[in-house]
């Protein structure tokens, strides 16, 4: 059953445009079919100081799996791009690929390490921005 998974992406390390790429074509290759990609948004980090400046995405994504197996190869994606941990004693830390599952179908799910609508979507507008622009295209 084909199921619509909302992503946001960001990186504030490396070559920022080329990961963001290239976690897209990650993603497509093992989450699921890559239907809609917003452009790509420069936006100050959220939650940290850092000198870096993030490149922000989001993207609609066609996919079989399911939420928590969404989760795991999105993670793996991060890790193997470069992603260590994302935070340090509690503080966000800069990051070469950070992707985020925002929304899937209708689920609201919450579960110790996945909670669906994604809980920061209203605050964040490195997600609004480009959520808002794929979902216009709807």
């Amino acid at each position: 059953m084909e199921h619509q998974l909302y992503l946001g992406l960001g990186s504030n390390l490396g070559d920022r445009k080329a990961l963001l790429d290239e976690a897209l074509q990650l993603i497509d290759e093992r989450v699921g079919q890559v239907v809609r990609v917003s452009s790509y948004y420069e936006t100050e980090p959220w939650g940290f100081q850092s000198d870096n400046v993030f490149l922000n995405a989001a993207a609609l994504v066609i996919t079989n799996l399911s939420p928590q197996r969404c989760l795991k190869e999105t993670q793996r994606i991060e890790r193997q791009l470069g992603r260590t941990d994302k935070t340090e004693d509690g503080v966000f830390q800069d990051r070469t690929i950070d992707i985020d599952l925002l929304m899937y179908d209708d689920l609201h799910i919450e579960e110790p390490d996945l909670i669906l609508p994604h809980p920061h979507i209203e605050d964040r507008e490195f997600v609004q921005l480009p959520l808002q622009e794929i979902l216009s295209e709807e």
